[in-house]
């Protein structure tokens, strides 16, 4: 167990050691992000880090390293600061260097001013990210990240003045009785078995909103999701900034601050003497969203910073080191067993259809791995057709679904969902600041779309403008965001499947219609006992099976590319009309996520044929439903 020490608790007075010896050097900086470096490495130290997603802000202690799994929602402009800044005394005179880097306010003794006309001051520029947690992330990967955490409880060296419920909180409950049985129930446990406390800074409602008694409008925390619960926060990053970019997923390790004066610019007594010159420039709206109370979006200033390959916790972070190839060719030997057991997982799952098992694997495991001018080549949107509408269905596949990807989310079309959601982020000039949408979500999130629920009725503007959002991005993989005057594509990686009793309204690249072998009486009952029939240890292994394969390299060699190429034209020969280069392309599809589903990272002879046979399958089904209905499905 690694020793809690200063660099922990008290990570500015590390930096002020490293400043001091290193002034008047500029490579001080460098030497702080090394060390930091250094000590996170020792002893899975980055476990004894308090983290923001788990732990309420009010029980962290001011100015202590902390770190934040999140998604970059929004970019704010760059802001200056004052790197270095000298105090003088009156007195005697006496000069004193201080570093304003990974802080808020600046600081100084009681007997000090700052000397705003020094010629040590060194004015530095750092970069704000507005970030929120990892949108629809799933319940077993907040859990699993929970639990490799250091149990953080109220610190001695800082007792909260908010320790016992505060006013706003008996306010809050006033305003939501609901709010009061679910205390007295206790329904919210975090990992270690306490009751999470239901406070105003460390949740936000379904709505987004929090009532601060600081701003009059509710504040909107901007998560892309409704219900979505979870601290935002201002990352205030210092190197490398440009590296980064919006929907981005990141790791941060940084000092947290909260300090009072923070909400100033919330306050309807403030002082405009207290206020930047440059700052009294904005607007009151861009404040109070730039601005908010600290209570409610604390602020971190990055030391260290790494955007993630991925965000299941039960992978390694990065597998290109040493340690992980070897968790990798330990897992790869086991592959088969896994893969058969999903299988017939998903089978049940499927009411019996081991075909439409077989292409709910190969979707889960699909990703975009490159861009050939716009086409995005890897996306494989499935359409599973001939769904049951009464029974739910689609809701209860979701939740096994739910069990087994890190981030998902369900969006039930309907007419009124359509028209009333906001799926496009659009830009708020006079807030300055990107409103948030249903389709701002993190590279590799599953999203399923339920249309099995869709009646006749009325697309408004809005509605119209949703379902091209959606075509947009299962056909191109963007989602054109609206900033007023023009609109700005931003490439996305997004798993969509769609559920539906006919074809479906959207676009897809693939629609296998679903034959039910069985249809079980309860369905919930059904669905609920196929989770408890399955070991917790296999559960995990379908989650890093999931994960893993979609981060594997793959290639076509050059005899195999010709053999291929043979047999489309012998294809060709034999049925010229059936057999296009739209379906080649989508064998090859098939093929690629057939062999990375068996741990192949080529494609031999054996795996090209089995695709062609699960395709020639998936067709025949098709067609005999056409002929069954005669109508186009």
């Amino acid at each position: 167990m690694p020793c809690v020490g200063d660099w922990l608790n008290s990570p500015l007075s590390i930096v002020q050691g490293i400043f001091a010896q290193n002034v008047p050097n500029s490579d001080w900086e460098k030497k702080v992000t090394e060390y930091f470096k250094e000590k996170l490495k020792e002893n899975n130290a980055t476990n004894w880090v308090p983290s923001l997603n788990d732990v309420p802000v009010h029980y962290l202690k001011p100015n202590s390293l902390v770190k934040f799994r999140c998604m970059v929602q929004d970019m704010f402009d760059p802001e200056f600061y004052m790197g270095v800044y000298e105090t003088v005394d009156p007195n005697t005179n006496a000069r004193v260097l201080h570093f304003g880097k990974y802080r808020d306010v600046a600081e100084c003794g009681p007997q000090q001013e700052i000397d705003l006309n020094s010629s040590q001051t060194v004015t530095s520029e750092r970069q704000t990210f507005y970030c929120v947690p990892v949108p629809g992330e799933s319940a077993w990967s907040q859990a699993y990240v929970s639990a490799s955490q250091a149990r953080v409880s109220p610190s001695t060296s800082y007792t909260p003045s908010r320790h016992k419920r505060s006013y706003e909180e008996d306010e809050d409950m006033d305003l939501h009785p609901s709010k009061q049985k679910e205390q007295h129930m206790g329904s919210g446990s975090d990992i270690h078995g306490c009751v999470e406390p239901k406070r105003l800074e460390t949740e936000a409602s379904a709505g987004h909103h929090v009532i601060s008694p600081n701003c009059s409008p509710p504040l909107d925390l901007n998560f892309p999701l409704p219900g979505e619960k979870g601290p935002a926060c201002l990352v205030k990053v210092y190197e490398n900034w440009e590296s980064f970019k919006v929907n981005d997923v990141l790791e941060v390790f940084g000092v947290l601050s909260v300090d009072p004066v923070l909400s100033i610019v919330n306050s309807e007594e403030r002082d405009s003497s207290t206020l930047d010159p440059m700052e009294c420039m904005d607007t009151a709206e861009e404040q109070r969203v730039h601005s908010p109370p600290a209570s409610l979006v604390p602020r971190i200033h990055v030391i260290l910073a790494q955007k993630l390959q991925h965000i299941n916790p039960l992978l390694p972070a990065c597998l290109n080191e040493e340690e992980s190839k070897t968790f990798v060719s330990n897992f790869m030997s086991e592959l088969s067993p896994v893969r058969a057991e999903l299988l017939g997982f998903l089978t049940h799952a499927l009411l019996g259809d081991s075909l439409a098992a077989e292409y709910l694997i190969l979707h889960l495991i699909s990703t975009v791995y490159a861009r050939r001018d716009v086409l995005p080549l890897g996306k494989f949107t499935v359409n599973l057709s001939g769904c049951p509408q009464s029974s739910a269905f689609t809701e209860h596949l979701y939740r096994l679904i739910q069990h087994l990807v890190p981030a998902s989310y369900h969006l039930r079309m309907s007419i009124e969902s359509m028209n009333q959601s906001r799926f496009i982020p659009h830009k708020d000039y006079t807030a300055n600041r990107l409103v948030s949408g249903l389709l701002q979500l993190a590279s590799n999130t599953s999203l399923v779309i339920d249309e099995t629920q869709l009646e006749q009725g009325q697309l408004d503007t809005a509605g119209v403008r949703n379902v091209t959002a959606l075509g947009n991005l299962i056909t191109w993989q963007k989602v054109d965001y609206d900033f007023n005057y023009h609109r700005m594509e931003f490439p996305c990686n997004i798993n969509v499947l769609i559920t539906s009793e006919g074809r479906s309204l959207l676009p897809s690249d693939c629609q296998v219609h679903l034959q039910p072998q069985i249809i079980p009486p309860n369905m919930e009952e059904y669905m609920s006992s196929l989770l408890t029939a399955v070991l917790p240890s296999v559960l995990n292994k379908f989650r890093i099976y999931l994960s893993l394969l979609r981060l594997l390299d793959y290639s076509i060699s050059d005899e195999v590319t010709k053999a291929v190429e043979e047999d489309f034209v012998e294809m060709r020969k034999n049925n010229p009309e059936s057999v296009t280069a739209d379906d080649l392309h989508k064998m090859l599809l098939v093929a690629r996520f057939l062999s990375l589903s068996a741990g192949q990272t080529t494609l031999s002879r054996e795996r090209w044929l089995r695709a062609k046979q699960l395709e020639a399958l998936r067709k025949a089904r098709l067609q005999q439903q056409q002929s069954v209905n005669g109508n186009e499905l």
